[in-house]
């Protein structure tokens, strides 16, 4: 098993993080057992933050101990993968669907460093008070103003000098207009507030999307 980054590693071409809740399938993912460590498989095709990673991210800036503000949160496939690289830090988990926060609720209960909130990804401040400042950002909100709501929580909540990662996708911004002028546009956008540390395309494990990271300055 090699590793990639801090929590994440690789076998045979496949990534794996170390499972904080051994003996414990969330998503009915592979599990490992190496070396007296249970390893979860973690699939690029269901996650955009491993798409990014076997697209070749150079730099995956989460700390162990790190308190995150995870925009879009689903049922928690990723954030469950991030409170495992994370498992000393905190996960605040934000979603606006009830159906998916009941999912992301289950998931949480496996998961002491994971915590879901049912709230709105355009309102930063009817959560912050909860949150409080976040090392870093991750947002996958498929919504048209996904760039508007990822910097007004960066600019809310991002601690100056933390990360936001933002995965982009493209039709959810306009299903017309070529997914490359919407990723170039975005970026523009994003190096008026940010420091854009990386930006690289996720097809095609992951269709029309875009990874970017950014540092707040």
């Amino acid at each position: 098993m090699r590793q990639v980054f801090p929590g994440v590693f690789e076998e045979g071409r496949k990534l794996y993080t170390v499972n904080s809740s051994r003996g414990m399938q969330l998503f009915d993912e592979d599990l490992i057992e190496l070396d007296g460590k249970e390893y979860r498989r973690w699939n690029p095709l269901r996650s955009k933050l491993a798409a990014a990673i076997v697209k070749g991210l150079p730099h995956l800036p989460i700390q162990k101990n790190f308190r995150i503000l995870y925009l879009g949160a689903a049922h928690g496939y990723t954030p469950s993968f991030i409170s495992d690289i994370a498992p000393d830090g905190i996960i605040f988990a934000v979603d606006f669907a009830p159906r998916v926060v009941r999912d992301l609720v289950f998931a949480a209960e496996k998961r002491k460093n994971l915590f879901p909130l049912l709230a709105n990804a355009n309102h930063p401040e009817s959560y912050c008070n909860i949150t409080g400042a976040a090392d870093i950002v991750y947002q996958d909100v498929a919504q048209r103003n996904q760039v508007e709501i990822f910097m007004k929580n960066c600019n809310v909540l991002l601690k100056p000098g933390g990360f936001g990662m933002l995965a982009l996708k493209a039709r959810s911004v306009d299903v017309i207009q070529n997914p490359q002028g919407i990723f170039l546009a975005a970026k523009k956008e994003l190096e008026k507030r940010f420091t854009v540390v990386d930006y690289r395309l996720l097809s095609p494990l992951q269709k029309d999307h875009a990874f970017f990271v950014c540092e707040k300055r």
